[in-house]
């Protein structure tokens, strides 16, 4: 495969290049990869759930704008990100793309959207995001504008050329916050006014599952990120590395959901759903690979720690709510 190449089932100018309002609603839409906007909602979903459960705490105003800021949130981090990385050559020079999980959204390098409209877009949908955080902090206080500036923050200098925190080492851990700990506990402390030691635990557990996509999703990368100068872990690490890496956060996860239940916070029967995942983990991590030969494997083990995450968040609203 050479750079000119289009895999079978990327977008195309032929299939999104139409004229008319409804043609651009719809390359807007599928240019914030709406796909993922589960790794969003339901870590809110999480938090939400606790509030409820544990402090008797929600109404559904808040709820509703916290959802909405969290996912134009993450579709600004993800419109940027595709600028980001075609500024920096990484999405240009990647062959080895397993799409729709790696690669970008690839509307910039297919000629759906140029460069500087993608930029354009990405600002919209962050004053966006912001506008409506101001209408909770109306609501709710000011401290929601600053767990608001803190998500946006994150997912800015994520990708921010110069700075590309995904290229240093710490972007994992950047979108496990933005993504994990920051919506999970953010919607407990607004829906509850504190958070407790068992939100901070779920708060651990989403986080590693979020990091655990982003880690994997980077091995097919590892090749154009080390081209652009963008050193990721996949990049810093030997394969033999980012499965061993996996493996340990996924017995984190465990221990967090261990501890959660030996606390009385979750049902016994928690107990066996984190079993079920983290034996979901090690398998997912036997699949990061590489070889040619093992690249059906590794998408395999890509759509499983996918479904850890969302089956793992549905699993933990449904446990605290029948604590």
């Amino acid at each position: 495969m050479d750079r000119t190449t289009q895999p079978a089932g990327e977008p195309s100018v032929a299939a999104l290049g139409g004229t008319g309002f409804g043609a651009a609603l719809r390359r807007a839409f599928l240019a914030t990869r709406p796909k993922f906007f589960t790794a969003s909602v339901l870590p809110v979903l999480v938090g939400s759930a606790w509030a409820g459960a544990a402090h008797h705490a929600f109404n559904g105003l808040w709820f509703a704008l916290a959802v909405l800021a969290t996912v134009l949130a993450h579709a600004a981090t993800n419109v940027y990100n595709d600028f980001g990385d075609d500024v920096n050559g990484t999405d240009p020079a990647n062959v080895l793309r397993i799409y729709p999980y790696t690669g970008g959204s690839r509307f910039i390098q297919n000629g759906i959207m140029t460069r500087a409209a993608t930029l354009r877009f990405a600002y919209g949908l962050a004053v966006a995001a912001l506008a409506t955080g101001l209408a909770l902090a109306y609501l709710r206080g000011p401290g929601v504008v600053l767990l608001g500036v803190l998500g946006l923050a994150l997912g800015y200098f994520y990708s921010k050329p110069g700075v590309q925190l995904s290229g240093r080492g710490a972007g994992e851990l950047a979108c496990a916050i933005g993504l994990g700990a920051l919506p999970v506990a953010g919607a407990v402390w607004l829906l509850a006014g504190a958070v407790d030691l068992g939100a901070w635990l779920l708060a651990v557990i989403v986080s590693v599952w979020v990091g655990l996509i982003l880690l994997i999703n980077e091995v097919p990368d590892a090749a154009a990120d080390a081209s652009a100068g963008k050193r990721t872990l996949a990049v810093r690490l030997t394969i033999g590395g980012v499965r061993i890496l996996y493996q340990l956060l996924t017995l984190i996860a465990l221990v967090a959901g261990v501890v959660l239940v030996v606390r009385h916070d979750l049902p016994r029967w928690a107990l066996v759903a984190s079993l079920v995942l983290a034996a979901g983990g090690f398998q997912a991590s036997r699949g990061i690979s590489l070889d040619p030969a093992g690249r059906e494997g590794l998408k395999k083990s890509i759509e499983l720690t996918l479904a850890i995450h969302a089956l793992g968040c549905i699993a933990l609203v449904a446990a605290a709510l029948l604590r």
